[in-house]
């Protein structure tokens, strides 16, 4: 029985005798970081379940199913049970977000997909990405925010464009993105997403980059929505 971590191309295994570390210098290299810890991550055996444990002290990271059925956001001295088949790991070390896979030899659980339902509230021109409702501008700044991850083929690294990039990229003011970005955060907050506020009235300064890692892991945008985009 074992795990095969896919990252950049290459495959990397943890075995019951030989868990697996991630990070800046372990058993998987992600990056030479400064941001990044020397070990982030930790997959390992143990009570006959598969985990996934953050032993960094400062990062956290987001898992989730391959089918944006299951998400967790993995604070440090966290761990979760690696129980169905497939997983994707999205974290930010600085400026770079990070991704991998994780493939999962004779899980505990097999996953269920629910009956499809439509997204699109027609009568208030708005799309439904989970429990919140976005606008038509609110859905292109999420677009434009994972754009170089939707057009990656295979698990690797991305850049988050600056909040100027961004804007330029929709052909809006800056003043104008942030706005918008202020509205999707708080939409958010208020459905119970961590990670998007650092406290009462002070927004957290990683917000961009919690955001991209929920609507990739909840699948709030696909490959498709880049048709949005000019």
């Amino acid at each position: 029985m074992s795990v095969t971590v896919e990252y950049c191309g290459e495959e990397f295994r943890a075995t019951e005798d030989a868990p697996l570390t991630i990070g800046r210098d372990a058993d998987l290299e992600i990056d030479d970081n400064p941001y990044l810890h020397r070990v982030f991550l930790q997959i390992h055996r143990e009570h006959d379940l598969w985990w996934l444990s953050n032993v960094g002290s400062t990062l956290t990271a987001t898992v989730a199913d391959k089918k944006g059925l299951f998400q967790a956001w993995l604070s440090p001295g966290a761990r979760i049970p690696l129980a169905l088949d497939a997983f994707t790991v999205w974290f930010t070390a600085g400026p770079t977000t990070y991704d991998f896979d994780i493939l999962v030899d004779s899980p505990a659980f097999e996953t269920v997909t629910p009956d499809a339902v439509g997204d699109a509230d027609s009568d208030a021109g708005a799309t439904t990405m989970g429990r919140v409702s976005m606008t038509p501008d609110q859905k292109l700044l999420v677009v434009v925010l994972c754009e170089s991850f939707l057009r990656t083929t295979y698990a690797g690294s991305g850049q988050i464009p600056s909040s100027a990039e961004a804007a330029a990229r929709l052909g809006w003011t800056v003043t104008k993105f942030n706005r918008k970005l202020d509205n999707v955060c708080q939409k958010l907050a208020d459905a119970g997403i961590r990670g998007l506020h650092g406290g009462p009235g002070k927004l957290a300064s990683n917000r961009k980059s919690r955001l991209v890692e929920h609507a990739l892991s909840t699948r709030l945008v696909s490959e498709a929505d880049l048709a949005l985009l000019d």
